[in-house]
């Protein structure tokens, strides 16, 4: 029979203990918090009297309501209050030494069939259990913060956690309103595991000036749909915070991908802690702001000095696939002349029809008016001879994504686009140079990597080459918010900016899956429900295509040989098995 829980013990009133105290009390359960001394306890108090004001506030509770739920929660400084309790989650920072002492205290002053948690982020909750007599009724019960918020919470078993305590603790979970996933002991466990490797690497691209902290950002908002970019969630997480959990993470995976960015130390060092001392990769109006300041760092929005931007009005879109028909409407319905270019008449044609399907039902949808769409598509030309795009001012390459391809398209335009004509590749992983070497005018190529679908899709990486002139950027950025798009810029380096950032943690939840550390939909909902992303990895896997993912995770493997980077067994079998994703039936889920 299912253990009853009616008195639950928080031990720490920091943010995080606090918020679980709010949990507790409002699902009805008497609550004992307990600090190490008067004032810590004060200020813990604070913050729950400080939270539950805002829920006042927004309607979320009643004054009665809020009476009731503070008089739930008794605040003492003596853990042998807790001897009653019939759960402690331990709440206090992440010091192995510091937790290790409460568990040993709490073995002594709890009943033995108490259950003992930890709210870990990222410490091995089977060295905590061990100091106590009863490592079998020890587990992890990871909150995310605001715990109030927050739905997710991890609940972690070690070899000896007892199957009955785990069961216990995910109906209790799921009596708080929260979601539960069960996962093994292992640094970073499934949310941090994935989330910290994504976000050290974010700050070595900046380290490396790779691409600016609001492009960075941009690209993974606007590119992934992700709420908060890398580096601005770092700021809201806390650098130093940030720091110990790869620190953690990397002495017990001894992953390279796991140790800390040296840029992080010295900005701890530095005292750029984030939104909590009011500088961190961004500044704020004052510490615990949300509010972003300009400072040295932030762009100026000046011509001044900056090089002129060619004109276009003539577009030219190689190519008859998805991207290429979205390319071809997205500028066709801003008003540009576009010469959309088949390897045959009837290609061009049901390229045409696709684009003619889009605008009508963008139509339906009521985000284009019937006049609209008809001017958008007799702006369209169909063509099939490169000769027929000698007048194009910029001409944007969306064909297969093989290097050979690609390089007899650009040595084909070397021979009839005009000169000073913009030539731009929308390849996602290809490097753009080799593209431009296979032309007599290096300079005026330049990648333009749209995101799919095209008239949705707001970002569009622009990557200069070592060869690229100044203006074709300029005008490739120009163009770009022309359409309405995002523009961000970066290096001609595998995988630009989202790619580089989102491939090697799909990949390494191939890795967590494979080694049965979690199941996949688990690891799914972690992500989801704990960082607040639109998919999980899985399911982002098989709508991407695992063959698409590979040939991304190879190229970014061959690029930086990185052993991190090297493709899961698990994603290469899946792929030679046929087992492509959605568009094959099978992939991580069967969709037939």
């Amino acid at each position: 029979m299912a253990r009853e829980f009616s008195t639950v013990g928080v031990v720490g009133l920091g943010t995080m203990g606090s918020g679980i105290a709010e949990v507790l009390a409002r699902s009805g359960l008497s609550v004992i918090a307990v600090e190490v001394d008067d004032a810590s306890l004060a200020r813990g108090r604070g913050y729950l009297e400080h939270s539950t004001d805002r829920a006042l506030a927004r309607g979320k509770l009643d004054e009665q309501g809020r009476g009731q739920l503070l008089e739930r929660v008794r605040c003492t400084t003596s853990l042998t209050d807790l001897a009653e309790a019939d759960l402690v989650i331990e709440a206090i920072p992440e010091s192995l030494e510091l937790k290790a002492d409460v568990f040993a205290q709490l073995d002594k002053i709890t009943r033995p069939d108490t259950i003992l948690a930890s709210n870990t982020s990222s410490l091995s909750v089977t060295e905590i259990g061990v100091h106590t007599s009863r490592p079998g009724k020890v587990v992890g019960m990871h909150f995310f913060n605001p715990a109030p918020v927050l739905k997710l919470i991890e609940v972690v078993r070690t070899v000896v956690t007892e199957p009955d305590v785990v069961a216990d603790v995910v109906a209790f979970a799921q009596r708080l309103g929260k979601t539960p996933v069960v996962i093994g002991d292992r640094a970073g466990f499934i949310a941090n595991a994935l989330l910290f490797g994504y976000l050290n690497h974010a700050v070595e691209m900046y380290e490396q000036r790779y691409a600016t902290r609001e492009d960075l950002d941009a690209a993974m908002r606007y590119g992934c749909g992700y709420p908060m970019g890398p580096l601005a969630l770092l700021d809201l997480i806390g650098l130093d915070t940030a720091y110990e959990i790869l620190d953690t993470m990397y002495h017990q995976s001894r992953n390279r991908l796991h140790a800390p960015a040296p840029l992080l130390k010295q900005m701890i060092t530095a005292g750029l802690l984030g939104r909590k001392t009011g500088r961190g990769f961004y500044a704020y109006d004052e510490p615990d702001s949300p509010t972003v300041v300009p400072d040295g760092a932030t762009p100026v929005a000046s011509t001044a000095g900056q090089p002129d931007v060619r004109p276009v009005r003539t577009v030219a879109v190689i190519g008859t696939g998805t991207m290429a028909t979205g390319i071809a409407e997205v500028f066709a319905k801003r008003g540009y002349d576009v010469v959309l270019r088949a390897r045959s008449e009837e290609k061009a044609q049901v390229s045409i029809g696709r684009v003619r399907k889009s605008l009508d039902r963008a139509v339906v949808k009521g985000r284009l008016t019937e006049a609209g769409a008809e001017a958008a598509l007799a702006r369209i030309t169909p063509a099939v001879e490169f000769a027929e795009l000698a007048r194009a001012d910029l001409v944007v390459e969306a064909v297969a994504e093989e290097l050979s391809v690609k390089q007899a398209v650009f040595a084909a335009l070397d021979e009839v686009a005009r000169p000073g004509a913009v030539l731009a590749t929308t390849t996602s992983s290809l490097p753009v140079v080799a593209c431009a070497a296979a032309t007599s005018r290096q300079s005026d190529v330049v990648g333009m990597h749209f995101f799919n679908p095209a008239p949705v899709m707001k970002l569009v990486e622009v990557v200069s080459t070592i060869a690229t002139a100044p203006d074709v950027v300029a005008t490739a950025h120009a163009v770009c918010a022309d359409l309405g798009k995002h523009p961000v810029h970066c290096g001609d380096r595998a995988g630009f900016i989202v790619n580089a950032l989102l491939f090697p943690y799909l990949n390494d939840a191939v890795r967590m899956l494979e080694a049965h550390y979690a199941e996949a939909d688990d690891i799914d909902t972690a992500m989801k429900v704990g960082c607040g992303l639109p998919m999980g990895p899985f399911e982002l896997l098989d709508v991407v295509g695992l063959d698409v993912s590979l040939a991304i995770q190879r190229t970014l493997y061959n690029e930086f040989r990185e052993a991190g980077f090297a493709p899961a067994p698990l994603l290469e079998h899946l792929v030679t098995a046929g087992r492509l994703g959605r568009k094959t039936g099978k992939g991580f889920r069967d969709y037939t």
